[in-house]
């Protein structure tokens, strides 16, 4: 669906970010964020106003929880039930990686491989004619990662969440439709997923819902969310409409059956802000107990780009801001990385009645979700808005990379050859293949010029790491600063293999 920018919207963000940049220079993180919610709170309703939404509820996710929440409208117009963080939304396509979590507690507890061929789990697919004869049958990573082969199958997969699992064999008995090769292709398929949800039954031996249930659900606590409208409570369901001749239509709700795994989800903004931040405790990578329903490496393992999809060459904000971004598709989620190296990790979910979409950066630590009871909404649109905005008015920066034992220990030994290069400080720091790439005669030469510059060094300073084992530091002089960057090597102990120095003038 192609959004045009909403000038209006724009606008807005200018004013009000030109208002708060300035509250926010002085601000903790915390405090940063929570002067910018009146913003976000202006972008949502200017959307609400302008887009015909019937309701809307919306949420920041940051250190673990939700930190701010709105709503707007109704989740019922009828009853003229408010929409509130409590209203349960049909999220369609965001179901897809509830799907890709419980695969990977079944691969992590060692019951199917991700390479492991469809067939062996989904018999039906066995006499299955392939596209061609050098075609590679469809596997578990191909269904994850939608390059199994298949048609891009919206809007017809929307319309087939409540069939039956019969229903389902039957159409894979009578052959599937190839549109490319497995393994060759970016093309979103939700009947790649609906196999998917079989696969899981077939392997834990329970239905996906009471697999996802008991296995994901239940230990984030989310208590409040369905596979089934007709299990919500009716204080609570919201109902979906279209605008149609400046009315809106409330639009028929579709039960539960085999195809609900790729987008039949019923939740809370309450409930899914946990689902959330359990995403994004997956960073940084760390020491420390594992507490989640998956491991936090499995996490991350989904979170990255398995299946390019896009080059957004001529890609702008919705500020206007050009920035070229790339995108791919991880187990279940969407990835995109942009011109200045911001990677953002989510999902969007549109069907008859709702559109949702939920972003997170996760070298950020900070998510935005949005439920709208609109027939595709454009909720991926303004959460993108949203984080832009809330980025540039705080001047957040990523989460801090610790500084490892090793890049500590490399820096105080470089620290103490220059600006010399004394021969005796210089055993057991350098790897084999550093002076015959860097001459200690040149090295010494443009030690002194830089240093002579810099006039005499009042201060090191801490460690800018990059990785466990990359980084760069300033040594702060009178008339200038020295940046000294360093990469180790993968040996052990890490040695010194590359270096660079220049004068940052005053």
């Amino acid at each position: 669906m192609t959004i045009k920018v909403n000038r209006f919207i724009v606008a807005l963000v200018m004013i009000l970010s030109i208002n708060h940049k300035a509250n926010a220079q002085t601000q903790s993180p915390d405090k940063k964020l929570e002067q910018v919610y009146p913003v976000v709170d202006s972008i949502f309703r200017a959307a609400e106003q302008r887009n015909h939404f019937p309701g809307l509820v919306y949420g920041i996710v940051a250190n673990g929880k939700l930190i701010h929440t709105g709503n707007m409208g109704y989740a019922n117009i009828e009853t003229r039930l408010a929409a509130s963080p409590q209203s349960a939304f049909r999220i369609a396509s965001m179901t897809k990686s509830f799907a890709s979590v419980a695969i990977l507690i079944l691969r992590d507890e060692g019951k199917l491989k991700l390479d492991d061929p469809v067939a062996d789990y989904i018999v039906e697919m066995k006499p299955q004619k392939m596209l061609t004869a050098d075609a590679p049958p469809p596997t578990i990573r191909h269904l994850l990662t939608h390059a199994a082969g298949f048609p891009e199958d919206n809007p017809w997969g929307d319309r087939q969440l409540d069939i039956s699992e019969e229903e389902m064999l039957s159409m894979f008995r009578k052959g599937i439709s190839f549109s490319t090769v497995p393994g060759t292709n970016y093309e979103y398929s939700n009947m790649g997923f609906a196999m998917l949800g079989y696969i899981i039954k077939k392997v834990s031996g329970m239905p996906y819902q009471q697999f996802i249930n008991t296995r994901i659900l239940k230990p984030l606590g989310m208590n409040n969310t369905y596979w089934e409208y007709d299990e919500v409570p009716a204080h609570a369901l919201a109902i979906g409409y279209r605008w149609v001749n400046g009315n809106w239509v409330k639009q028929p709700m579709e039960h539960d059956g085999a195809y609900g795994i790729m987008g039949g989800m019923i939740t809370t903004m309450d409930d899914y802000a946990k689902y959330v931040a359990f995403q994004l405790s997956a960073w940084p990578a760390r020491d420390g107990k594992e507490e989640g329903p998956l491991k936090r490496s499995s996490l991350r393992e989904m979170q990255q780009p398995w299946n390019f999809s896009s080059l957004q060459a001529n890609y702008r904000y919705p500020s206007g801001r050009p920035c070229a971004s790339v995108s791919a598709y991880g187990y279940g989620l969407r990835w995109t990385n942009d011109c200045i190296g911001r990677i953002s990790v989510g999902h969007s979910g549109g069907l008859p009645g709702f559109g949702s979409n939920w972003t997170m950066l996760p070298e950020y630590g900070i998510a935005v979700i949005s439920f709208i009871n609109l027939t595709y909404a454009p909720a991926s649109y303004l959460n993108t808005m949203v984080l832009d905005t809330m980025l540039q008015l705080t001047g957040m920066k990523p989460l801090a990379v610790p500084v490892s034992a090793i890049l500590k220990t490399r820096q105080q030994q470089l620290v103490e050859i220059l600006p010399h290069w004394k021969k005796e400080k210089i055993e057991g720091v350098f790897a084999e293949n550093f002076f015959l790439d860097y001459f200690i005669d040149s090295l010494r030469k443009e030690s002194a010029e830089i240093f002579s510059k810099a006039g005499k060094i009042i201060s090191v300073e801490e460690m800018v790491p990059e990785n466990n084992l990359r980084g760069h530091f300033l040594m702060k002089g009178e008339k200038g600063d020295v940046r000294i960057y360093f990469t180790l090597s993968p040996e052990n102990p890490a040695l010194i293999q590359e270096y660079n120095i220049r004068l940052l003038p005053k």
